[in-house]
């Protein structure tokens, strides 16, 4: 690597300005946003990769890519530069960048106040570019209060200070939660937390590439963060705080906003391989809805694993076994009578012996190898196949093609798009690139980008209607637009459990919301009954809730799989029907307000130090505080409840606690510890078939009392599957809540035309409270819908 040093002044464009760097390479600054900047750096005045697909600051990119130089969707504000001897300065209302000599920057950032130091490039070698034309380092240094946070799908601490990762798509069977590095996901994006000026880094390339966050030492230099990533082109986003909240939420402005799914999303959907591994398959699948009805079950969907497409013991997508599964068309009936949906797992690459591989072939769909005019082959599966190329119109009007008639029209409702990894390890290996051939090392994680949109996309026009729900394993900043995701291939044990929460927090700190787990393990043997109770009881706090495996011992993981836990099990999925409503609320929020569903208690607490020590509970929205039981043979709960101004009441009992203090919570192993936030009021309600919104009949507001102050809340209720929201068919509830030692006055607005299935909101205090409920003025626990007023704009 080859450190660049020299520079100077060469021009001055609107929100940009443009250095010349050692008499070669092009070096730009844009000041975008208020709080938002980016690093450009073209090597000798090129870019190795035009184009990019993570950058969505306003609408979805076009197929092709959006061009890397584009500035469309930014403001531009405007800046002040100032050229000084050694340095220059480009300051806007809230950012202020320095450009010192030799070539390093200095980020500030104005809190309202006076300006605070951001973070600075590394005074002794900031920029470094392989002499041979691949590779860029870029080096910035680390203080003693800085913590680090996001890179997405990761290991082990939710902090990732002193530890080094690597950005490379890999299918992880079985990985440590603690420890196994990479994973599947490319999220390239990390958080620096500090006092009042918080800031993100994304680096926008799709390379292989490694964070260190402080493993490594240099005696020549301060202390030091390294990123560097093994081609491709140095595009970085700088995004200003002040909070950890606003950077997460602007990077998610910035890739694109989180897909609204349809409400049954949210209910439990079951999975395993052992049903589609069976030689009876659709008979074992038919036997579930039998078992979820007669252990009282709720169930809104089941993902199909890929036995379904097996020849013998190996995969084949788009090929139905008909032998397992005689009729598919009748099962997906059942399934959708029984108010259940179908999600198929499908994959990328087509075995070298796939009936259909011929065909795909001479249509050249599939990426292409570097040195011969044929189809790339990798290992995949026990096998070897070629990977289909999704920078192809033509692969992809294939792929749809199949998604429409193997699988929608047989009715299957949505796609699981799997094994989306890309391991093509031929770096060079070619992409039809949309007309301008690409090597698949520039954008391996932009192919599982390309399959969840391509199966979007048959979704949407086989059933315009309804709003599409996919899941996808793999894939890269932007993957929200599209998809709900989870952390692949975990393993059975209670270190799983504990990081599997962290590994959850770290995706939604970096835009990806709506995530899960296999609860119970995927891989390994099955989970004991504890740990199994344990795990579904964290599983149903997550936006995505669903039970898989496959199992080494040959066991399946089913909420009746151990007689003396069911009803336990049981109980806490009935719990998370309960919260639906509350859960419903955080969808849309995390859709149209960018708010994180899951959130580390940090995130809405910075003022309490003690948030930030490493810990296992979290926030489920706002409002609520999960203390899930980690450990084997726990039945009390040590929680560190975060200091504000209302405190916490204990779900199950009412109890009231003050904020900052540790307080030990009952755990016996049917039980879930959780808390609300001092004063808020959750919405509940008791249906337990999403599907059908007519069944939604309930709906209460429990309100948990606090001494004194005030809190305020939303719900938001549309028919829970189709677009009817976008023109105006949707019901927003708001309230708020002040607390007074004479009384506790409750006030509740509406604004929309849509009318559910519920016609009276029921309020309830948690606890006896001496001091009368008054709703809108009146003393009352039952407020017609018709009766709320609706919200007067300003």
């Amino acid at each position: 690597m080859k450190s660049l040093k020299n520079w100077k002044f060469h021009a001055r464009k609107e929100g940009y300005i443009e250095l010349l760097v050692e008499d070669r390479h092009v070096f730009r600054i844009h000041m975008l946003e208020d709080g938002l900047a980016r690093v450009l750096l073209m090597r000798a005045g090129t870019l190795e990769l035009d184009r990019t697909w993570s950058i969505a600051p306003k609408e979805d990119v076009p197929w092709e890519g959006r061009s890397r130089e584009s500035v469309a969707g930014f403001s531009l504000p405007a800046f002040q530069l100032e050229e000084l001897q050694d340095r220059l300065i480009l300051t806007t209302q809230k950012l202020r960048v320095t450009v010192h000599r030799p070539l390093w920057l200095q980020w500030e950032f104005h809190d309202g106040l006076v300006w605070k130091p951001l973070v600075s490039d590394r005074p002794t070698g900031a920029y470094s570019l392989n002499a041979h034309g691949d590779g860029v380092e870029h080096y910035q240094l680390r203080a003693p209060e800085h913590r680090y946070y996001g890179l997405g799908e990761k290991t082990g601490d939710l902090n990732r200070t002193g530890r080094r990762f690597e950005m490379r798509n890999l299918d992880a069977m079985g990985y440590n939660a603690a420890s196994t590095d990479p994973l599947y996901k490319h999220i390239p994006f990390v958080i620096t937390q500090q006092q009042d000026a918080s800031f993100g880094m994304f680096y926008d390339n799709l390379n292989t590439s490694v964070f260190d966050l402080g493993n490594e030492l240099d005696n020549y230099h301060r202390p030091y963060r390294r990123y560097k990533a093994d081609a491709g082109d140095l595009d970085y986003w700088v995004i200003a705080g002040p909070r950890v909240l606003d950077v997460t939420k602007a990077f998610v402005r910035l890739t694109g906003r989180t897909l609204f799914l349809p409400k049954w999303s949210l209910g439990y959907s079951g999975s395993t391989m052992h049903y589609t591994d069976a030689d009876n398959a659709q008979e074992q699948l038919l036997g579930f809805l039998d078992l979820c009805r007669q252990h009282e079950i709720p169930c809104d969907s089941f993902q199909l694993s890929s036995g379904y497409t097996s020849i013998g013991d190996k995969r084949y997508v788009f090929n139905w076994n008909y032998d397992k599964v005689p009729d598919p068309e009748a099962l997906a009936q059942a399934y959708r009578d029984a108010g259940v949906r179908l999600i198929a797992n499908i994959k990328p690459c087509l075995l070298q012996d796939h009936p259909r591989y011929p065909e795909v072939a001479e249509k050249r769909l599939f990426v292409i190898d570097s040195e011969y005019d044929q189809p790339e082959r990798s290992v995949f599966w026990d096998d070897e196949g070629s990977h289909l190329d999704f920078t192809n119109p033509a692969a992809i009007r294939w792929w749809q093609s199949n998604v429409t008639s193997q699988l929608l029209e047989m009715g299957i409702d949505c796609t699981w798009n799997d094994n989306n990894e890309y391991e093509v390890w031929d770096g060079e290996a070619r992409c039809q690139g949309f007309g301008r051939e690409i090597a698949i090392k520039h954008i391996r994680p932009v192919m599982a980008l390309l399959m969840m949109r391509a199966s979007l996309e048959a979704q949407q026009r086989f059933a315009p209607s309804e709003r599409p729900y996919l899941i996808s394993r793999s894939g890269c900043a932007g993957m929200q637009r599209y998809v709900q995701t989870w952390s692949g291939d975990n393993r059975t044990n209670w270190d799983t459990l504990r990081y599997n929460t962290r590994m959850g927090l770290g995706m939604s700190l970096s835009g990806l919301y709506n995530v899960g787990h296999d609860v119970g393990g995927f891989s390994g043997n099955k989970p004991d009954p504890e740990l199994f109770l344990r795990w579904v009881q964290n599983g149903v706090m997550h936006p995505r809730f669903t039970i898989h495996s496959w199992n080494d011992d040959g066991t399946v993981n089913e909420p009746w799989m151990h007689p003396s836990v069911t009803d336990a099990i049981r109980d806490a999925i009935r719990l998370r029907y309960r919260l639906m409503p509350y859960f419903y609320t955080l969808l849309w929020q995390a859709s149209h307000e960018d708010e994180p569903i899951l959130r580390p208690t940090f995130l809405d607490h910075e003022h309490d130090p003690q948030t930030f020590e490493e810990n296992d509970e979290f926030l489920l929205g706002r409002d609520m505080l999960v203390a899930s039981v980690v450990e084997q043979g726990a039945r009390e709960r040590e929680v560190w409840l975060p200091v504000n101004e209302t405190g916490w009441c204990d779900w199950h009992t009412g109890d009231w606690y003050e904020g900052g203090q540790y307080v030990s919570l009952a755990a016996p192993l049917e039980r879930l510890p959780l808390l609300v936030r001092g004063g808020a009021a959750i919405a509940t309600g008791e249906c337990h078939k999403l599907n059908d919104s007519s069944l939604d009949r309930h709906r209460e507001l429990v309100i948990f009392p606090a001494p004194s102050g005030s809190a305020n809340g939303v719900l938001f209720e549309d028919d829970g599957i189709s677009h009817g929201w976008k023109s105006g068919s949707s019901l927003l509830i708001n309230w708020t809540l002040e607390y007074d030692p004479d009384f506790i006055d409750l006030k509740i607005v509406k604004t929309g035309s849509f009318r559910p299935a519920w016609e009276q909101l029921e309020v309830s205090l948690k606890v006896q409270d001496a001091r009368p409920l008054r709703i809108n003025g009146n003393s009352r626990t039952t407020l017609g819908l018709a009766e709320i007023p609706d919200h007067e704009h300003d």
